[in-house]
This record gives structure tokens, C-alpha cells and sequence, in this order.
């Protein structure tokens, strides 16, 4: 699953995508489960990516009715965006890519015009939701959390890998290194297409902003300064 390689799935161009692990016409993990109570384990401790997911305003989930983006690329001089409105409890995606071109499709009926689309929702959806997707994937492993040093602030932070199996959904095997402070806020990641050693892109986590309790980094940039994926236009209806 390419989910930073952002391939621009339905209309053209590319840069970085990610797609849901177990992906596919009948099933959402985001949204199978409306209850958003975390499990603890046998010591009754949660563990770092429940921790993470909580610090982000997970409780606040089971609450929303609407969620609406913009999500935007720049790299250099080029613009990229595409804007979502979605209904996790209905499972009601309407597609706003541009002023002359709006798809509407539901998840648990998708023919090929609407999976295409979906590629794309779901790419952009787990840029956006980060900390939440580490409890909502199925088919992934997720290491113990370990002391390192972040690639881009070169300061000491908490790390924890989350790695997808290598069958299933629409792009797999990838692999994020994820960089979170004492207060299990997120930082910065190291994306690795198909779980390569190396770096296939680095970002920020930044411009935290609260919306009804629910936290989302704004902005992903790459230490090059060349490369902003960000978002705009947030909206969240409970």
C-alpha cells in the first residue's frame, strides 16, 4: 500500500499516497466499531499507539457525524488539492475534486469509477488521521515504543514502527517510523515503501490546531524545505 507515494490515484499527477491495509468494498476498520472504548492489556496499561491515538482526541470519534477537508500538496511551484466531506457512520464519501467535478459513493457499494476514487479518500484520510489509523488498521504489527533520534529536529524522541502485512488492500507491505513526544503527540515520521532500510520520504508532524478535541497536525514538510502536504478547510459536525 503506497500511502506516501502519494500516487494521485483517480485524477492523474502523483506524489505520496497510503491506502487502508484490509481495504476493500464491504468493510471500513475506521468505522466498523463505533465505540472508540481502547482495550487494555493483562497489566491494564494502553499501549503506546492507544496512548497516541488518545493524546490526539480519539474519545472524541464516536461523536462525529461529518468530517470535511482540503487536502493540499505543494512542491515547488506546483499546487495539488482535492476536498472530501465524509460521513464515517454512514460510510457516505462525496468526492469534491473541483469546481466541475464531484463524486458521491458509498463504501459498502463500490464499483471500479468509485474504488478508484476510494484509493485516493483513503490516502488522504490517513495523512489526516494519522494517530487514529494506528488503532482502526488490521493486518499490521506495531514495535515497542524505543528512544531515538528524530531525522529532522535531531532531538531525542519516542519511536514505535507500524508495519502492514504484505497481503491485502490496495498498495501493502509498507512501513512508518514514528516519532512522538513525552505526550505521545506525533512529530515527524519516516515513511519506507514495501519496508525497504531506506527513507522513501521524511515529513514533519506541525500547526497542531484543536478541533471539538480532536487534534490534527496541518502540516507534513520535508527537511528540504521544497515539499508542504497540508490541509485546509477542516470541519468537524457532531
Amino acid at each position: 500500500m503506497t500511502r506516501l507515494l502519494i500516487m494521485f490515484c483517480f485524477f492523474a499527477t502523483t506524489l505520496a499516497c497510503k491506502t487502508d491495509n484490509k481495504q476493500n468494498t464491504s468493510t471500513d476498520s475506521s468505522i466498523s466499531n463505533t465505540s472508540t472504548s481502547l482495550s487494555t492489556s493483562e497489566n491494564n496499561e494502553l499501549t503506546a499507539a492507544e496512548r497516541i491515538a488518545n493524546a490526539h482526541g480519539y474519545e472524541q470519534w464516536e461523536d462525529v457525524k461529518e468530517i470535511s477537508f482540503t487536502f493540499n500538496v505543494d512542491r515547488g511551484e506546483n499546487h495539488f488539492e482535492r476536498s472530501w466531506t465524509w460521513q464515517p457512520q454512514k460510510k457516505y464519501v462525496v468526492s469534491a475534486i473541483s469546481k466541475d467535478s464531484i463524486y458521491m459513493y458509498t463504501r459498502t457499494n463500490m464499483d471500479s469509477t468509485s474504488i478508484a476514487v476510494d484509493k485516493s479518500f483513503v490516502n488522504d484520510k490517513f495523512w489526516l488521521l494519522v494517530p487514529f489509523q494506528l488503532v482502526w488498521d488490521e493486518g499490521t504489527t506495531i514495535s515497542e515504543p524505543v528512544k531515538a533520534i528524530a531525522p529532522i529536529s535531531k532531538v531525542e524522541l519516542n519511536q514505535i514502527t507500524l508495519t502492514y502485512t504484505g497481503d491485502g488492500g490496495y498498495t501493502p507491505s509498507d512501513a512508518y517510523d514514528i516519532f512522538y513526544d513525552d505526550n505521545f503527540m506525533i512529530k515527524e515520521w519516516v515513511f519506507r515503501k514495501g519496508n525497504i532500510a531506506e527513507p522513501s520520504m521524511i515529513t514533519t508532524f506541525e500547526n497542531y490546531e484543536d478541533y471539538g478535541g480532536i487534534k490534527i497536525a496541518k502540516d507534513h514538510k520535508t527537511p528540504e524545505g521544497d515539499f508542504n502536504l497540508y490541509f485546509s478547510n477542516i470541519k468537524i459536525k457532531k
